[in-house]
């Protein structure tokens, strides 16, 4: 079944036309949780699209934030949101992931149901004996999710040609931090283009996690770590990938996820695994996406990687916009053996964290916030500058990309992220981009993923 993935989810079939996101907090979801589970006799292409029974199994499961799960019979486990759109629970050598339940009024807000899930997946922790369920949270009753609007493209703002030439000029006035540039390509782009460029409207989160702050001892071994580091030259080498184009399907969250498993195989090879993996293949055939409506990194570097795996990039060449599954099912998969949000839990990252894991595992997959200023983005070290507000097709999404590396300059002293993007090497610096670090810079330093593939 295809699912696009930047969109929220109120039934299976209706993925695909679904406009905005659940959006459920730690406070919604935390507590008591029966889990009511079919068979367990299935593989993973088990359909749980209308699953509602019979139940074989019925769990009760407590979630303590921020990660820690409980079962009926004292077994210990771990649990953590999966951004604003569900959470994922592992105990008792099995795993449950599941989306959250909302619903759309005759005004067009959205309620989300965090008390209750869509039909969901488990399975053990090999991957087998699959099966479908559906989670009810019980004891108390529902703290119910804010009704927010659905976005509506309409509404946004097109700025004319010349408008274009005057953000740049005010950019580069208010801040000598980074410099700002007129791209041709973006004249030419619709709203719709613009932002699924920018990671696409269901992909938003309307509560990013703040970061967890890092303790003495974390920051002391920190401290130890170089204090400049690029996986493209680790001593004259490097282990990344070419920089591509996602074009104008927002298919950024299937570049990112990809690109940190690629880069992460020719670590661990030492360059002789030098693997291209296949975005298409997410975004046509991932029941865990929304296509090219956007998405998020851990459950494609992390989940999807595991369950299903991901292809080579020539079984599977990309398109740039939805289409039905239709890759070679001949071809190899590659899997990953864990996967995490760095910290352990959504909410548990920060600067440290990242830079420890960056050193030792590889690249790392993030999310950040996209501002209007970002696509004018031609070197240096970004922020955002808050010019040019009238002019905001992205509603503040979320765009995944790969933090390569990190570094400090050398005349201001201003630490930073080198991050590759996926917007071809016409844009920014050959491709990649420099943005603030150690101030969580429009959240970058929140949503970070990291995955260790199995060559």
């Amino acid at each position: 079944m295809n699912l696009v993935i930047v969109c929220g989810f109120l039934c299976f079939v209706s993925y695909v036309g679904c406009d905005t996101p659940a959006n459920c907090t730690y406070d919604n979801i935390q507590g008591d949780w029966v889990f009511y589970e079919g068979e367990r006799e299935s593989d993973s292409s088990i359909n749980c699209t209308n699953f509602s029974g019979p139940i074989a199994h019925q769990l009760k499961i407590t979630l303590l934030f921020p990660n820690v799960a409980f079962d009926e019979f004292g077994n210990k486990g771990h649990w953590t949101l999966v951004y604003n759109q569900g959470f994922e629970v592992v105990i008792n050598y099995r795993k449950y992931f599941a989306f959250s339940l909302y619903e759309k009024d005759s005004t067009g807000n959205f309620s989300s149901h965090c008390d209750t899930t869509l039909p969901g997946w488990s399975h053990d922790i090999l991957g087998k004996n699959w099966a479908c369920y559906n989670g009810k949270r019980s004891g108390t009753q529902e703290r119910a999710s804010k009704p927010y609007a659905s976005p509506n493209v309409n509404r946004f703002y097109t700025p004319k040609s010349s408008e274009f030439g005057r953000l740049v000029n005010r950019i580069n006035q208010v801040q000598k931090s980074w410099r700002a540039t007129e791209y041709p390509e973006l004249r030419e782009m619709s709203i719709d283009e613009l932002i699924r460029r920018a990671g696409g409207l269901k992909s938003r989160i309307s509560s990013p996690p703040t970061i967890s702050p890092a303790n003495h001892l974390l920051k002391k071994v920190a401290s130890h770590l170089p204090v400049e580091f690029d996986w493209r030259n680790v001593k004259g080498i490097n282990y990344v990938s070419p920089v591509r184009n996602q074009g104008s399907c927002g298919s950024c969250y299937a570049f990112s996820s990809l690109a940190m498993l690629e880069a992460r195989l020719r670590i661990m090879t030492n360059n002789t695994l030098n693997v291209t993996f296949s975005p298409q293949d997410v975004v046509s055939c991932s029941e865990y996406a929304q296509g090219c409506e956007g998405g998020y990194p851990y459950v494609i570097a992390g989940k999807y990687a595991q369950d299903f795996g991901v292809l080579p990039e020539d079984c599977y060449p990309y398109e740039g916009h939805d289409s039905s599954c239709g890759h070679n099912k001949t071809c190899k998969r590659f899997y990953v053996a864990e996967y995490n949000y760095v910290g352990g839990f959504f909410g548990g990252c920060n600067e440290e964290l990242m830079k420890l894991d960056l050193v030792k595992n590889g690249p790392l997959t993030v999310a950040f916030q996209v501002y209007n200023d970002f696509m004018f983005y031609q070197g240096g070290i970004y922020h955002h500058t808050g010019i040019g507000a009238k002019f905001n097709p992205y509603h503040d999404v979320n765009h995944g990309v790969l933090i390569t590396g990190y570094g400090i300059d050398n005349t201001t002293g201003e630490k930073f992220w080198v991050v590759k993007n996926s917007w071809g090497t016409s844009w920014g610096e050959q491709g990649y981009f420099r943005i603030r670090r150690g101030t969580n810079e429009c959240n970058i330093e929140s949503m970070a993923v990291t995955a260790i593939p199995i060559p």
